[in-house]
């Protein structure tokens, strides 16, 4: 046996891998330059909050505060955390993040798994309704007699029942789910579990990354909203921190249009703007914290749920 040692020799593709690599550096540096600049522009404003929480009025007033405090002081952080309605304004949101976070979960991922049978006689309908949801709703107005008709104002459930079900979030759940195997709950099936222990045995279990994503999602829209409880909440004492920010933020506007003379006007909207700050801080600090024992499953739980392969 010869061997023809006039063949030419495979290619290496040690060019086409340098070029690929070139490119790869060009992308990388240009993806560092773009994503720095946009970490940069989302955190200034926020730095600038901090900085204008612990600064002296004097140089709030005088524009002194932009980055870095000025004059430190913590009379505002005592004002605000000195007030009861605060905090029961705080023990609010934290009620009512809690309980709408967990009626989401439970609504999202049930409709969810359901989308995700394919022989599920009408899944082409309950796909279409969800849907259509987000691109027309029934108004205002209607939402706000619906609502009163049930007897749910001035409760938790006006902030949790009408917003329990984002359509984004139960798509990527039930692309999450169509991605499981199907062997795992015929499998579960032979051993005798029904639907809901299959759900809670088999399935959850294996989407701890998408539940942990879709907590996050619901729990910070939560935690930021305002408007329904604006709406739905005629009584102080039932108001979170964000309505309660939002009167802050009133009654710095009636302090320009009311002052009595330019300067007396310009010291209380700057001391009420200084609250504001606080109290922005305050409310934010809590996500901050959570947010990093989640993230880990963040980029996962959306990745997975959005891709199938």
């Amino acid at each position: 046996m010869t061997i023809d040692t006039s063949a030419p020799a495979p290619a290496t593709g040690r060019r086409h891998g340098a070029h690929t690599s070139r490119g790869y550096r060009v992308f990388r540096v240009v993806n560092a330059i773009i994503l720095t600049g946009v970490v940069l522009v989302t955190l200034y404003p926020f730095v600038n909050i901090v900085a204008r929480s612990l600064s002296d009025n004097a140089y709030i007033v005088s524009g002194q505060v932009n980055l870095i405090p000025r004059g430190f002081n913590l009379a505002a952080y005592r004002a605000v955390m000195s007030d009861p309605m605060f905090w029961t304004s705080y023990r609010n949101t934290v009620v009512y993040t809690v309980v709408a976070t967990a009626a989401s979960i439970v609504l999202t991922t049930c409709y969810a798994y359901v989308l995700s049978k394919r022989q599920l006689k009408g899944r082409t309908a309950l796909v279409g309704i969800a849907v259509f949801t987000m691109f027309f709703t029934g108004g205002l107005i209607p939402n706000y007699i619906l609502v009163t008709s049930l007897g749910l104002k001035n409760t938790v459930w006006a902030i949790a029942l009408p917003n329990a079900i984002n359509v984004f979030n139960l798509l990527v759940m039930k692309a999450f789910f169509e991605s499981l195997p199907v062997e795992l709950e015929e499998a579960a099936a032979v051993d005798g579990l029904n639907t809901y222990g299959i759900l809670l045995r088999i399935v959850l279990p294996l989407s701890k990354a998408v539940v942990a994503t879709m907590v996050l999602f619901y729990a910070v829209s939560f935690w930021n909203s305002w408007f329904a409880a604006f709406l739905y909440m005629d009584r102080l004492d039932l108001f979170p921190v964000t309505v309660y920010l939002r009167n802050l933020i009133a009654g710095a506007t009636d302090a320009t249009s009311t002052g009595g003379g330019l300067g007396s006007a310009s010291d209380v909207v700057q001391s009420a703007a200084t609250i504001q700050s606080v109290t922005i801080v305050l409310t934010v600090l809590p996500i901050l914290a959570v947010y990093p024992f989640i993230q880990r499953y963040f980029v996962s739980g959306v990745m997975l749920g959005a891709v199938k392969g």
